[in-house]
């Protein structure tokens, strides 16, 4: 197999290093399967401060992988990326117990 050093890998380059960190994947991958979520409940969910997760919320953002609603006060995010969707699913899978 030939070596195709046109292929560009710098956006999925940049969502890999986004999500390289633990609480930024914990975060995508319960936005993912719960939906719509505000950053208090994550904060809760994950026991962490708000001002804690409002800085990773921020970073998620700026990189196009969640977008925030604003209902009220409160913002609920969701995860847009469509490669963020795919790492987690497989990250998913990977955690399964074999049978």
């Amino acid at each position: 197999m030939e070596f195709d050093k046109n292929i560009l890998f710098d956006d999925e380059a940049e969502i890999l290093k986004t999500l390289g960190h633990p609480v930024r994947l914990k975060i995508v991958t319960n936005l993912i399967s719960s939906k719509k979520q505000n950053v208090k409940y994550i904060g809760e969910y994950l026991g962490l401060p708000q001002a804690t997760v409002s800085q990773h919320i921020a970073l998620l953002k700026n990189k196009g992988i969640i977008e925030g609603n604003r209902k009220g006060v409160a913002i609920y995010y969701k995860v847009v990326n469509p490669f963020a969707k795919k790492l987690v699913k497989i990250l998913k899978n990977l955690k399964k117990p074999q049978l």
